[in-house]
């Protein structure tokens, strides 16, 4: 059974892009320079996320992070 709680399995750098979706899509999201990040969910809703902080995963669900509106950086995913 899937839980945000249980550890990850995988970790995976994201380079954000405005064509490419993610390999797999992500349970959480980890930056390491705070800022905004913009992706698309799980059920194809694109939102803005804004002043995410630095440091700490985020229970985010995604299948893309875009470039444009992104300006965290250090982003990586949790699978």
């Amino acid at each position: 059974m899937w839980s945000l709680i249980i550890p990850a399995e995988e970790c995976v750098s994201i380079t954000p892009s405005d064509a490419a979706n993610l390999t797999n899509p992500i349970r959480g999201l980890y930056v390491g320079v705070s800022g905004d990040v913009k992706i698309v969910d799980m059920r194809g809703n694109t939102i803005t996320f804004a002043g995410l902080a630095a440091g700490i995963i985020h229970p985010i669900r995604a299948v893309k992070v875009f470039d444009t509106d992104t300006t965290a950086t250090d982003i990586v995913g949790v699978l």
